[in-house]
C-alpha cells in the first residue's frame, strides 16, 4: 500500500509539472510601446529592451536620453554604460566636475547649470597643466588678441585660435566693431560697393508665398560678401546654391540671391572664363546659359554631340554616360558620380531598372508615391548637381558635354518664361536638385521646415539630328518641375514624383511625306469613288444626278478614303518597326506621344469611314430583291373537292413548296459565310501576341527579342508599334487563312458557295437576284433531268446518268456549264418584275434577252458600257459574282473592318486581351 501510495503521488507530482510547464509555455508576445522622448529626467532608454528604465542614484538622463550621467556636483567613479555608473558627490571645497565628468575641482568664478566651471568670454578654461596633472584650481586664461598672435577661444572655450581671416583683414583685430558688418560669422568693411540691402526671402511662387528664410538670413549676406570682396570659391558656390534653391528667379529690382550672383557676374567681366565658356565665369559656378531670352535654341539645336550611338554591329554604342559634379548646401564639393544608381531618380527600384534609363533608345518612364516624412529624413539638406554627359572622341580623348536644364519654376521678371511653348522664349539654366527642405525653416534651422521643395518632374529629352546616319543626337535637355508642398503633418503627406526619359526627332518631313501619300491617294480615292457611282447610276438605269446619287457616292468615298487612312497608317507603322528595330547605327527615333496623336487621328478616320463602308454593305445585303424560279411541272391530275358547290373537279397536282424553302434556307444560312473563322482569327493573333511574345515587340526600346526577363525594365509601349505589330499578324493570319480556304478547304472538304449552285440545280429551282434596279446576279438551277421532285432511286439514277455525260449539260446555253450569271435588264423587264402580280411564267416569256461575255475592262471597273434597251444581257459569271451580295464576297472589307476595330479598341486601352474579346464580341453579334 505505501508504495502505491508513493507511485501515486509520484505521479500528481509529474502530471503537475507537465500541466505547469504547459501553462508556462502559453506566452504572449506583446508589450507596451515607449519611445525615449517620453522617458522621465532620471530615466534612460534600454535600447535592448525598448523601455524606460530608472537610472542609479545621484544620476540623471544624458543628451542622448540612452544613458545615464551623474547630477551636478557628482564625480564619476566608475561608468560601464547605461545605470551602471556610480557618482559621488564632490567636497564643499571643491564642488566643481572637470569636463570629463571624472573628477573635482575648484572653480574661482563660479560653476554653470552642468556644474562645471565658467570662464568669461575671451577666455579658455584651464584644469590641467601641460603633462596632464590635474590642477587643484581651475583657471581662465584670457586669449592673446594683439596684434602679434591675433587669438580668440575656440566655440567650445578649450582653446585659443586664430581669428578669422575677414576680421584681421578688416579690422587689423578680431572684434568687428562698427561701422564694420558682421555677418556670418565674418567682418567687412562698410565702404565697398557692395549693395547693402539683401533679401533672405525664400519664395514659393506655386503656392503663393514668401517668408524670411533662416538659411538665407544667416548666410546670405556673408557668402556675397566673402564670393565679392575675397573670390572664395566655396562662397561663391554657397551664393550659386541660394540662387538654385531659389528657383534660379531674377528680377532687376530686387536683391536676392540670384540678383547678387548677377552683380557679381556681371561686375567680373575681367576675369578668365572657365574653359572658353563665357557663361562661365573664373572663381563663380555655372548656373545660367546667358542672363537674355532668346538663346536656348541656339545651345540645344546647334552644335551636335561630337559621338555616334548605335545599335548593334561591332560599334554598338547603346549607353548615356552621365557624370555629376556634386556640391553641398555649404558650397563644399563632394565628389564627382555618376547617375547611374538612381541618384536622380527618387522613386526606389533595382540597380537594373534604374539604369536602364540610360540605355540609348529605351524610353523610359518611373513613377512613385513617396510619404513626405521619408523625404524629410533623406534630404535634411540639399545636394546640388551640374549635370555632364561623357564622350569619347576619335582619338580616345575623353570629354564632358554639359547639360542644360530647363527650370518650369523659373520667373524672369516675376513671369514663368520657361513654360512657353516657344523655346525663343526660354532661359536655361544649369544646377538642380532634388528636394530641398533647408530654406523653408523660417526660425530656427533645427526646427521642422515650414515649406518644402520637391523635384517632382524629371524628364530627360534627346533629339536625334535631322537626317543624320550615324546616330548623332544634340545635347540633352533636362526640364524640372518643382512642388512646393506646405508641411502639415509629415506622417500623413506624400507627394508624387516621376522620372522619365524621352527620344525624338524631327517629324517634319515624315509628315510632309504622310501628306503627300494622303494627297495622291486621296485623288485616287475620289476617281475611284466617282467610277463606282457612274457604275451604279447605270445599274439602276438613271441619268440624273440627285441627291441620292451624292449620298452614293459619298458611301463609296468613305469605303476607298478609309482603305487610304488604313494604307497610309499600315505603310507608317511598318515603317517605323521595321527600320527603327533593324537599324544599326541610328537614323530614326519612334514618334512621341505628343507626335503619334497625328497617326491615332488617321487610324480612328480609317476605323469610321470603315465602319461606314461595312454599313452600307450590310444596308445593300438585307435589301436586295431575290426571287426563286420553280421549274417543276405538275405531275398529271387530281380530283378535288370544290368548296360551297359540294362537287368535285379535276385540278393539276400541286408542286410542293418545300424545295423552295430548302433553297431558301440555304441561301439564309451562307449570308454570314466567311473565308475566315473569326474565333480561330482572333485567338491565334492573341496568342502570337501574348504568349509568343510578338508584344514585346512594341516596346520603345531598340531589342527586338520577343521576351523580355522579368527584373528588367520593361519600357513603355509605342502605339505606333502595338498598331503595326498587331495589323501585320492580323492581315498575314487573315492571308493564310484565306489562302488555305481557297486552296484546300474549298477543293476538299467543303464548298458552300459551289454547293448552293449544285443544290439549286437537282432542286429544279432559279434563283433571281437584283442587287441594283436593272442590274443582278441569275443562278441557273433548271434541271437537266426535268423533274427534282422524284424519289431516290430515281434521282440516284439521274445523278449517275450526269457523270457518264448521257444528259445534256447545266448551262444556261445549250451544251455549256455555265449557270451563274451577272444581269443587266432592260426597264422593260424591270416594269415586268415590278408588276409581281403577273405569274413568273408570263414574264419570263416576255423577258428577250442575250448572253454575251464581259470585256477586261468592264471587269476592272465593275461597270458595265452596254446599257441594255430592249433586250436584257446576260453576263457570263465563272467567278460566282453574286457572292458580292453575302459576306463572303466581301472578306476584304470584313478582314480589315475587324482589324481595325480590334486596333481602335487596343489603342483605347493598351489591352490586347480586351480588344480581342471585345472583336470576337461583335463579331458574333454581326453572324
Amino acid at each position: 500500500m505505501a508504495a502505491r501510495s508513493v507511485r501515486s503521488v509520484a505521479t500528481v507530482t509529474v502530471f503537475l509539472l507537465l500541466v505547469v510547464s504547459r501553462v508556462s509555455q502559453t506566452q504572449t508576445f506583446f508589450f507596451p510601446f515607449q519611445q525615449p522622448e517620453t522617458c522621465g529626467h532620471n530615466q534612460y532608454f534600454d535600447i535592448s529592451a525598448l523601455s524606460c528604465v530608472p537610472c542609479g542614484a545621484n544620476q540623471m538622463q544624458d543628451a542622448r536620453g540612452t544613458s545615464c550621467v551623474c547630477l551636478p556636483g557628482f564625480q564619476m567613479i566608475s561608468n560601464n554604460g547605461g545605470p551602471d555608473i556610480i557618482c559621488k558627490k564632490c567636497p564643499e571645497s571643491m564642488k566643481g566636475v572637470t569636463e570629463d565628468g571624472w573628477n573635482c575641482i575648484s572653480c574661482p568664478d563660479g560653476l554653470t547649470a552642468e556644474g562645471k566651471c565658467h570662464c568669461p568670454t575671451g577666455h579658455i578654461l584651464v584644469e590641467r597643466d601641460v603633462n596632464g596633472t590635474l590642477l587643484s584650481q581651475a583657471t581662465c586664461k584670457l586669449c592673446d588678441d594683439s596684434e602679434n598672435s591675433f587669438t580668440v577661444a575656440n566655440a567650445l572655450g578649450t582653446r585659443c585660435v586664430r581669428c578669422e581671416p575677414t576680421f584681421i583683414n578688416t579690422s587689423r583685430s578680431c572684434a568687428c566693431s562698427e561701422p564694420n558688418i558682421l555677418t556670418g560669422g565674418l567682418c567687412f568693411s562698410s565702404t565697398g560697393n557692395f549693395p547693402p540691402h539683401m533679401i533672405s526671402t525664400a519664395r514659393y511662387g506655386e503656392l503663393g508665398k514668401s517668408f524670411t528664410s533662416e538659411w538665407f538670413a544667416k548666410y546670405l549676406q556673408s557668402s556675397a560678401a566673402a564670393c565679392w570682396v575675397y573670390a572664395n570659391l566655396t562662397s561663391c558656390q554657397a551664393l550659386g546654391n541660394m540662387c538654385v534653391m531659389n528657383m534660379n528667379s531674377y528680377h532687376f529690382a530686387t536683391f536676392d540671391a540670384c540678383q547678387l550672383f548677377q552683380f557679381i557676374f556681371e561686375n567680373t567681366a575681367g576675369l578668365h572664363t572657365v574653359h572658353s565658356i563665357s557663361f562661365w565665369r573664373q572663381n563663380l559656378p555655372w548656373l545660367f546659359f546667358g542672363d537674355q531670352l532668346g538663346l536656348a535654341p541656339q545651345v540645344l539645336s546647334t552644335i551636335p554631340l561630337p559621338t555616334n550611338f548605335s545599335f548593334k554591329g561591332e560599334n554598338q554604342n547603346t549607353k548615356l554616360k552621365f557624370v555629376a559634379a556634386s556640391y553641398d548646401v555649404r558650397g563644399n564639393f563632394l565628389k564627382w558620380q555618376t547617375l547611374e544608381g538612381g541618384v536622380l531618380q527618387l522613386c526606389p527600384d533595382t540597380e537594373t531598372r534604374l539604369n536602364a534609363a540610360f540605355s540609348f533608345g529605351t524610353t523610359y518612364q518611373q513613377n512613385c508615391e513617396i510619404p513626405i516624412s521619408k523625404i524629410l529624413t533623406d534630404f535634411p539638406t540639399p545636394t546640388f548637381y551640374d549635370v555632364y554627359i561623357e564622350y569619347t572622341d576619335e582619338n580616345q580623348h575623353q570629354y564632358i558635354w554639359a547639360v542644360p536644364v530647363l527650370n518650369l519654376n523659373l520667373q524672369h521678371n516675376k513671369i514663368f518664361v520657361n513654360q512657353d511653348s516657344n523655346s525663343g522664349k526660354w532661359l536655361l539654366t544649369r544646377r538642380i536638385f532634388l528636394v530641398d527642405a533647408l530654406s523653408g525653416r523660417e526660425n530656427d534651422l533645427g526646427s521642422q521646415p515650414r515649406l518644402i521643395r520637391v523635384a517632382t518632374q524629371i524628364s530627360l529629352s534627346i533629339r536625334l539630328v535631322p537626317n543624320t546616319k550615324n546616330g548623332n543626337i544634340y545635347p540633352p535637355l533636362i526640364t524640372i518641375a518643382y512642388s512646393d508642398i506646405d508641411v502639415s503633418d509629415p506622417n500623413s503627406q506624400s507627394v508624387k514624383v516621376s522620372f522619365s526619359v524621352e527620344y525624338e526627332m524631327d517629324q517634319k518631313e515624315a509628315h510632309i511625306q504622310t501628306d503627300i501619300a494622303l494627297g495622291v491617294l486621296g485623288g485616287l480615292a475620289v476617281l475611284s469613288s466617282l467610277l463606282k457611282t457612274a457604275g451604279w447610276k447605270r445599274r439602276i438605269g438613271s441619268p440624273m444626278i440627285d441627291l441620292q446619287t451624292v449620298m452614293k457616292f459619298l458611301f463609296y468615298y468613305a469605303g476607298d478614303l478609309a482603305s487610304v487612312f488604313f494604307t497610309i497608317t499600315l505603310g507608317t507603322g511598318l515603317y517605323w518597326l521595321i527600320f527603327f528595330k533593324a537599324q544599326m547605327s541610328v537614323s530614326v527615333l519612334l514618334p512621341t506621344p505628343a507626335q503619334e496623336k497625328r497617326f491615332v487621328t488617321y487610324v480612328g478616320c480609317a476605323f469610321a469611314l470603315k465602319a461606314l463602308q461595312f454599313l452600307h454593305k450590310l444596308f445593300s445585303q438585307i435589301t436586295i430583291d431575290i426571287f426563286f424560279i420553280d421549274w417543276e411541272r405538275p405531275k398529271g391530275k387530281i380530283l378535288k373537292a370544290v368548296e360551297g358547290e359540294g362537287g368535285v373537279r379535276s385540278a393539276t397536282v400541286p408542286v410542293s413548296i418545300w424545295r423552295t424553302y430548302f433553297v431558301a434556307n440555304e441561301w439564309n444560312e451562307i449570308q454570314t459565310v466567311r473565308k475566315i473563322n473569326p474565333l480561330f482569327q482572333v485567338l491565334t493573333v492573341l496568342f502570337l501576341l501574348e504568349v509568343v511574345g510578338f508584344k514585346n515587340l512594341a516596346l520603345m526600346d531598340s531589342s527586338s527579342s520577343l521576351s523580355r526577363s522579368p527584373p528588367s525594365y520593361i519600357a513603355p509601349y509605342s502605339r505606333i508599334l502595338r498598331y503595326a505589330v498587331s495589323t501585320v499578324l492580323w492581315l498575314v493570319i487573315g492571308i493564310i487563312q484565306i489562302m488555305f480556304f481557297a486552296v484546300f478547304y474549298e477543293r476538299f472538304i467543303e464548298d458552300k458557295i459551289r454547293q448552293f449552285v449544285d443544290l439549286c440545280c437537282m432542286s429544279n429551282i432559279s434563283v433571281f437576284l437584283l442587287s441594283h434596279k436593272c442590274f443582278g446576279y441569275y443562278i441557273h438551277g433548271r434541271s437537266v433531268h426535268g423533274h427534282a421532285d422524284t424519289n431516290m432511286e430515281e434521282m440516284n439514277m439521274n445523278l449517275k446518268r450526269e457523270a457518264e455525260n448521257l444528259c445534256s449539260q447545266r448551262g444556261l446555253v445549250p451544251n455549256t456549264d455555265g449557270q451563274t450569271f451577272q444581269i443587266a435588264i432592260s426597264s422593260q423587264m424591270r416594269q415586268h418584275y415590278d408588276r409581281i402580280h403577273e405569274t413568273l411564267t408570263r414574264v419570263h416569256k416576255e423577258m428577250d434577252y442575250f448572253i454575251k461575255d464581259k470585256l477586261l475592262l468592264e471587269r476592272i471597273l465593275g461597270m458595265e458600257f452596254m446599257e441594255p434597251m430592249e433586250k436584257s444581257i446576260f453576263y457570263n459569271d465563272e467567278g460566282y459574282s453574286f457572292s458580292s451580295v453575302l459576306y463572303y464576297g466581301n472578306e476584304a472589307t470584313l478582314l480589315i473592318y475587324d482589324l481595325l476595330f480590334f486596333c481602335v479598341v487596343d489603342l483605347a486601352c493598351q489591352n490586347f486581351i480586351l480588344a480581342a474579346f471585345l472583336t470576337y464580341l461583335q463579331q458574333e453579334m454581326l453572324l
